[in-house]
């Protein structure tokens, strides 16, 4: 190792910053889970497609958190076999088809389509950026773990109440909450993977795409309610 580096947590980080993955592991891991992110993204997105074109309804709440959790412990159970890619397929489709029926409801008001493409851009932003402070930080995000898992049951719970009690202004507030917590977990998950933290790239693949997609659809809540359309 040269004078302008230096080793760091089963990295290298160079003079410019950039953390180089030491780990042949850490590479593979980050590899395998931007490949399987990007066809789950595709794929979720041709079946959100497919349900807002044939007008497909929504499933309801019980339905999609059944679902969600059903699928997801599924993924968990198998997250060390190829049985456990199949259902993350199975989960990122069923969840871009719950965007069908949302993105209709969107693409019916007069600036829906502005709505979701600065939603979408919003959150490819947010996720470029946070990778590339995973990339280049030389700080250990570690200790946010703890608080995201607390941040992120308070705001479901909080979420659920807002439905039930039909409460906009609560509505609002878990969202902007939830922007902030998929950003900090798509950083820490960054990160986790790079340092060798995360060793599964199916449970990584898994724990981003589930970040951009509370991301998008909380930026369309808040986009939609601040236009004067929500």
């Amino acid at each position: 190792m040269s004078m302008s580096e230096r080793s760091y947590q089963g990295t290298v980080i160079t003079q410019e910053g950039v953390i180089e993955l030491a780990s042949p592991e850490a590479r593979k891991v980050l590899r395998n889970t931007y490949m399987l992110l990007a066809m789950t993204l595709a794929f979720s997105a041709v079946v959100a497609g497919v349900a807002a074109a044939l007008q497909l309804p929504h499933l309801g709440l019980i339905v999609t958190l059944g679902g969600y959790f059903g699928l997801l412990f599924a993924v968990t159970k198998f997250r060390n076999s190829s049985m456990g890619v199949l259902f993350v397929f199975a989960l990122t489709g069923f969840l871009g088809y719950t965007l069908g029926p949302l993105l209709n409801a969107y693409l019916s008001l007069p600036n829906g389509n502005g709505i979701i493409m600065m939603a979408l851009g919003g959150t490819a932003g947010i996720f470029f950026a946070m990778s590339m402070i995973a990339f280049t930080s030389k700080r250990d995000f570690s200790f946010l773990g703890k608080f995201l898992c607390v941040g992120i049951l308070v705001a479901f719970i909080a979420g659920l109440v807002s439905i039930f009690f039909s409460m906009p202004a609560l509505s609002l507030a878990v969202s902007a909450a939830v922007i902030l917590l998929m950003t900090g977990l798509i950083l820490y998950e960054t990160q986790n993977i790079l340092r060798g933290g995360e060793t599964n790239y199916i449970m990584a693949t898994v724990t981003l795409y589930v970040s951009l997609y509370n991301l998008f659809t909380s930026l369309l809540h808040i986009l939609g309610a601040f236009s004067g359309d929500d």
